[in-house]
């Protein structure tokens, strides 16, 4: 396994110890910052989600660079960031931080695109991430990110940034999930 891909695996990982620190009760009180509340576990929990995140430009930035670009790659990369998302979005409708639609309209894309791969792959093709589906995924993180943060820094200002940020998220996920479909409908025009 080449280091992007072990990089790749690292950023999967680090998903369980971001669940417990977010999910398991450790009592670590919170935090003042400029008026907002922000409690220590929500603070730790958002530093592993966005150090895991931030894996995800490293893996592909050294899989590019050194021509380490592999179909193992193309398929954990977009796994990890599906995984990696969904367990927040998941965590953030149990906080009540997230309406449930949203998080639902968001996982049924990932499934729906992942549910086509499969069937590219069938075919011998290994698909991976186009543009609109890396904004997609930003989109996502910078969203997610805000929303563990309770939107710290722009409540200093009170700007909904997060509010705002997962309305485009969640934009750029159809967006992107019907340019995936439209651009892959040959894998279906065989089908009887």
């Amino acid at each position: 396994m080449n280091l992007p891909n072990k990089i790749t695996v690292a950023r999967i990982m680090l998903i369980p110890f971001f669940l417990i620190v977010m999910l398991v009760p450790f009592g670590w009180g919170s935090i003042q910052i400029g008026g907002t509340e922000l409690p220590v576990a929500h603070l730790a929990g958002a530093l592993i989600f966005i150090i895991a995140s931030a894996t995800d430009w490293i893996d592909g930035y050294y899989a590019r660079k050194y021509g380490l670009v592999t179909n193992l790659g193309k398929f954990l990369d977009p796994l990890a960031d599906k995984l990696l998302v969904s367990a927040a979005l998941i965590v953030l409708v149990e906080l009540g931080a997230v309406p449930a639609w949203m998080v639902i309209v968001i996982i049924s894309r990932e499934f729906a695109v992942t549910g086509l791969r499969l069937v590219l792959a069938g075919e011998g093709e290994v698909v991976a991430a186009n543009m609109l589906g890396k904004i997609k995924t930003w989109t996502q993180i910078v969203a997610i990110s805000a929303l563990l943060l309770h939107n710290f820094p722009f409540s200093l200002i009170s700007f909904p940034f997060a509010e705002l940020a997962l309305w485009v998220a969640v934009i750029f996920t159809i967006w992107s999930g019907w340019d995936y479909f439209a651009k892959n409908r040959h894998a279906f025009s065989h089908s009887k």
